[in-house]
């Protein structure tokens, strides 16, 4: 099956400077939630998918089993080199069944790794909500983590009032991994999206899905078409995500409210990686490719 976006993992070593980055943003942030191996997040969420703004925040709890070895241990790692986008998650229907697939692809990290937490909703109250997680790996982007996600309790998660944003955000557009050699990473990005076909261009690679695109550049056609320069080597690394908005007049002025810097770059705003905690935050009008 082709599968959607689902969610990135934005690790960062302070987690409330995350948030408030976040909110001077525009976006509404929701409420801290803690793992039971000890990583802390904040979820910004869109419709079928959102941000996850994540830390270690209790790295005494992180021990041998699957998800702090798969899941807080690399983040705790990806924190330690710097923040950033650390992981792409793609939605899920049945985990055992991505499991088998990745295990014939030869690209499966993991089993399937269930757990639950509280979630705290819009009025306040909480509900139990659960993922179970099925890890896949690109041997030629070690660092990099991708897996797939599918929710046991998905009403108590979606809330259409976790997705009304000041700054008009509608929709993921995509996210941007820059490579290299990106044409290296396709046959790994092909299997783990489902995707039918990847479009090839001059300087990297795009794989439509049904929720948001996956784009791989060199980084020179990165800062090309996003004014960012992003050099990170022969490894394919999650360097931007593309958000859909409204009005992009609106965003651009919730940033100047916020003190937050941007660029226009052509028919985009641009926040580099220096004001957005190692991330590219790419703010493109919906409906305009």
């Amino acid at each position: 099956m082709a599968r959607g976006l689902d969610h990135i993992v934005h690790a960062v070593a302070d987690l409330d400077a995350a948030a408030d980055f976040y909110r001077r943003c525009g976006f509404k942030v929701g409420a801290r939630n803690k793992h039971p191996w000890g990583t802390h997040n904040h979820v910004v969420q869109l419709p079928g998918f959102f941000i996850e703004v994540l830390t270690v925040g209790e790295p005494d709890k992180l021990g041998d089993d699957g998800l702090s070895r798969h899941f807080g241990l690399p983040n705790q790692q990806a924190i330690a080199r710097g923040d950033g986008f650390s992981m792409l998650v793609a939605e899920s229907d049945d985990s055992a069944d991505d499991v088998a697939e990745f295990v014939r692809a030869n690209i499966a990290d993991s089993g399937v790794l269930p757990f639950s937490r509280q979630a705290t909703l819009p009025d306040g109250s909480s509900a139990t909500v659960g993922f179970s997680l099925a890890f896949a790996r690109d041997l030629m982007s070690p660092q990099t983590l991708f897996a797939t996600c599918q929710q046991s309790n998905p009403e108590a998660f979606w809330s259409t009032a976790y997705q009304q944003h000041a700054n008009g955000a509608t929709a993921v557009a995509g996210a941007v991994l820059v490579a290299a050699k990106p044409a290296d990473h396709a046959k790994f990005l092909r299997t783990f999206i489902g995707a039918a076909d990847v479009e090839q261009r001059v300087a990297g690679i795009a794989l439509r899905t049904p929720r948001g695109e996956i784009d791989v550049l060199e980084p020179a056609a990165f800062a090309e078409r996003y004014g960012v320069v992003c050099d990170l080597g022969e490894r394919a690394m999650i360097a931007a995500l593309r958000i859909a908005v409204e009005n992009l007049d609106a965003v651009d002025s919730i940033l100047r409210d916020g003190e937050i810097p941007s660029h226009r770059h052509g028919a985009l705003l641009i926040v580099p990686p220096q004001a957005a905690f190692g991330a590219t935050l790419i703010f493109e009008q919906a409906g305009i490719a």
